[in-house]
């Protein structure tokens, strides 16, 4: 069994941030100093710990979020390395779940990009602690002090130096420990910085305050506690230097992670919620390795070889092989075969994990994303508060090359489903094909290499598609009289309804009003069936139907010839019949956009923006690059990275994120309606 001291000399940190900043070089820095590899790894070789898919090789980037574990100093530390692409956020975002600290690493040629804001901010809001690392600290023309004072101007003047590099980036110095220091460093000083973090330290605790006025300084060794809680309450975020590529600072970040990061019992806990919906409420999870079990799936990865592997982080009790676990609500358990530990792709097996432990179980169908896994039956309906994960909007239609593979096709694109929260397949009944959503082009990029290299499955693709949805401006009323006569029993079935609008975002409520058994009860569900099939298939431009109260009031049976087909056929028909009336509207997506480009490009860019019906909402400078803001209709933001490139000669970068629905302007909806037209002509 698990001890109290085996939770006190354990560490679990992400590390995330944009794709420039050089987490897994990192990683592998930490790995080699801590005596894990005898020589780190290289990115464009593809020999890192952490990129070990053959994709990320190819690519040269973290795609996948990967488990790695040292130990410095007698502290046992688990470490995710995260991919840095806004693509791929669904990878990285659910480590955030499995870890106590958010380690944001910055690259000190770039400053904050917006990636790193996101990271930031998600953290704050899961209550992690936060630590800021700046990279690549010996890179020439760089000006660390001056992105000190970006760092707090955008995150708030709680971060602090930890440290401060010497000698051109050559070395670090600590400066919490340490009250002055010989050693000149490249900007401020030790005893500066170390004032700076001992005052900002002790204002947590009223009585360090007093001590502090009084004796001038306090100790660092007696600053635990209230260390912990000013990283708990975000009144700290540690800034550290180091530089991946020489080591620099690399084993002084080792012993901040083993000092002075905190163990599961020292952070906020996990927001585990017990219930459903409004009636939800807080469940305390301790980090008691003698409690009954509590685990999180925060990463769930389909290795053709070892099948489907569910990656968890353990909160409460102590996982061993042998055991009988639930999943979720589920009502039989299942037998703990292996527990296994990660070490990027390898992996062995596990005798126990205990609270703060990341393992992972094999070969388990039943295991999904964010599951929450427990050895007590009465401990149903327990999961963590929903992450808002941004909306997967860049479609792709989707097909195999050869005929008779659309099944293997499906299971294949469920299984990478199960795997990227960010990722969605959706069948379009109007048009008969599948349509995989992602967060960009360079997500669905991956998709489709994963499906051809790895899983062997040749497909064809068409030009992404906008996921417009439909709409009603205004009530109406629509009536159907299904009725058809072929020698035997024949069929009838006859609906009247009315459609109000509801609130955008509110989805679809069925209203059943029928009164005296017009319509006899056991043929509603068909009527509701037929009302859904027309909601999915679209009305005027064949986009589903959203945001809309269907009130079905009167119709009409016979005794004989009324059938299920013949309400379903009713309740399709009359439905369409009251959009038609009901001024319907086509919506199209607006998404969020951040622009990274230098300030010279920015005039150009605000401009081709306008064209592309775009609206900026501000700018900020960062770094000699200005980033600028705005809305824009994702369909005018296809092949929007090539436009970019050629505005800014390669130098810019962007991010979308799904911000909201809003209707398009009459001509965009008449050309939409008439390419439907057209579609049900052919």
């Amino acid at each position: 069994m698990g001890t109290p001291a085996d939770i006190a000399e354990l560490r679990t940190l992400a590390l995330v941030g944009p794709g420039t900043a050089g987490k897994t070089t990192l990683a592998e820095a930490l790995l080699w100093k801590a005596g894990v590899i005898g020589t780190p790894g290289s990115v464009e070789r593809g020999s890192t710990v952490s990129d070990c898919d053959p994709l990320e090789k190819k690519a040269q980037r973290s795609l996948n979020s990967s488990i790695l574990h040292l130990r410095h100093d007698g502290v046992r530390v688990h470490v995710i390395d995260t991919p840095g692409a806004p693509d791929f956020v669904g990878q990285s975002l659910p480590a955030l779940e499995a870890v106590e600290t958010a380690a944001v690493v910055i690259s000190a040629t770039t400053g904050v990009e917006p990636m790193a804001e996101r990271m930031m901010r998600w953290a704050a809001q899961r209550e992690r602690d936060r630590l800021i690392i700046v990279n690549k600290i010996d890179a020439p023309d760089i000006d660390l002090e001056a992105l000190v004072g970006e760092i707090q101007a955008a995150f708030g003047r709680e971060c602090l130096p930890l440290n401060l590099p010497a000698e051109g980036g050559a070395k670090v110095v600590d400066c919490f420990f340490t009250r002055e220091s010989a050693t000149p460093t490249d900007f401020s000083s030790v005893e500066k910085a170390h004032r700076a973090l001992v005052e900002q330290v002790v204002e947590v605790d009223a009585g360090f305050v007093e001590r502090y006025l009084n004796d001038g300084d306090i100790d660092a060794s007696e600053l635990h506690a209230p260390l912990e809680q000013a990283l708990r309450e975000g009144h700290l975020v540690p800034i550290c230097f180091v530089s991946a590529r020489t080591g620099a600072g690399v084993p002084e970040l080792l012993d901040v992670i083993a000092k002075l990061l905190p163990d599961p019992n020292e952070a906020n806990p996990p927001q585990f919620l017990q219930g459903e919906g409004a009636a939800a409420k807080p469940l305390a999870a301790q980090p008691d390795p003698a409690k009954h079990v509590l685990a999180h799936v925060f990463k769930i990865t389909q290795d053709p070889y070892v099948g489907k592997m569910g990656v968890m982080r353990v909160h409460q009790g102590t996982l061993k092989p042998g055991m009988q676990l639930y999943v979720g609500d589920a009502r039989r358990p299942f037998k703990v075969g292996h527990l296994l530990t990660l070490q990027g792709k390898e992996f062995a097996d596990l005798q126990k994990a205990v609270p703060g432990d990341l393992c992972a179980i094999a070969k388990v169908e039943e295991l999904c994303f964010d599951a929450v896994l427990h050895d007590s039956p009465d401990d149903d309906h327990i999961h963590l508060k929903p992450f808002e994960f941004p909306v997967p909007v860049h479609g792709l239609a989707i097909e195999p090359k050869r005929r008779g593979d659309e099944q293997r096709l499906h299971d294949i694109l469920q299984k990478l489903v199960s795997e990227d929260p960010c990722l969605r397949v959706e069948h379009v009944a109007a048009t008969n094909e599948s349509v995989v959503y992602g967060l960009g082009e360079q997500h669905l990029r991956t998709v489709l290499d994963r499906l051809t290299e790895v899983h062997k499955c040749e497909v064809n693709t068409r030009p992404p598609r906008i996921a417009y949805r439909e709409t009603i401006t205004a009530p109406a009323e629509g009536h159907h009289r299904h009725k058809k006569q072929t020698g035997g029993a024949g069929q009838f079935g006859e609906v009247f309804l009315r459609v109000e609008p509801l609130p955008r975002g509110a989805g679809f409520e069925f209203v059943d009003q029928v009164k005296g058994g017009a319509i006899p009860y056991n043929f509603m569900p068909a009527v509701e069936k037929g009302v859904r099939q027309a909601l999915d298939s679209g009305v005027v431009a064949g986009y589903p139907v959203v945001d809309l109260r269907v009130i079905v009031y009167d119709g009409k049976h016979h005794p004989v010839d009324s059938k299920e087909i013949a309400f379903i056929t009713a309740g399709k028909k009359a439905l369409m019949a009251a959009v038609q009336a009901a001024r319907p509207s086509v919506l199209e997506p607006i998404v969020n956009v951040e622009i990274s480009a230098p300030e010279q490009n920015i005039g150009d860019i605000t401009g081709d923006l306008a064209s592309r019906r775009g609206q900026v909402s501000g700018t900020t400078s960062a770094s000699g690059a200005l980033a600028v803001r705005a809305q824009a209709p994702l369909s005018e933001l296809a092949s929007y990275q090539s436009r970019l490139n050629a505005l800014t000669g390669g130098q810019g970068r962007y991010t979308i994120e799904f911000s909201h629905y809003e209707a398009v302007p009459p001509n965009v909806q008449q050309q939409l309606i008439s390419q439907h037209k057209v579609k049900d002509e052919d």
